[in-house]
């Protein structure tokens, strides 16, 4: 699995944040492993926190899947390690409601998830 962390330049933490971020992403995602391709972070400053009024941080996963459209979820909190964690959370329940379409209640695969081979 291919794992890019991309930060604006609001953000503190250079490679050791992108090293953090590949390791997160490759050990909560490791059971999707073979489904997931790649795997997109995007982390930025926010102007104002909902709730807070104060400066925060997002954070935007975006997926490639086999065969799939492009899923991507976004977090905001206070810190990017707290906006990270709920948006990686956000995004291993996506990936997995997603595959769980492609197969039906057996393990099989569903023709929802088959190409029009016609």
């Amino acid at each position: 699995m291919q794992v890019q962390v991309h930060a604006d330049d609001s953000i503190q933490g250079g490679d050791s944040l992108a090293q953090w971020a590949q390791e997160e992403v490759n050990a909560k995602l490791s059971r999707l492993k073979e489904y997931v391709v790649r795997v997109e972070v995007f982390f930025s400053e926010v102007d104002a926190l909902k709730g807070t009024g104060g400066p925060g941080k997002k954070c935007v996963l975006e997926t490639r899947a086999n065969g799939r459209p492009p899923i991507a979820v976004n977090a905001e909190a206070e810190k990017v390690k707290d906006a990270f964690s709920a948006a990686l959370e956000k995004l291993r329940r996506a990936v997995e409601t997603d595959l769980d379409k492609v197969k039906d209640k057996n393990g099989r695969e569903s023709v929802r998830g088959m190409e029009d081979t016609v």
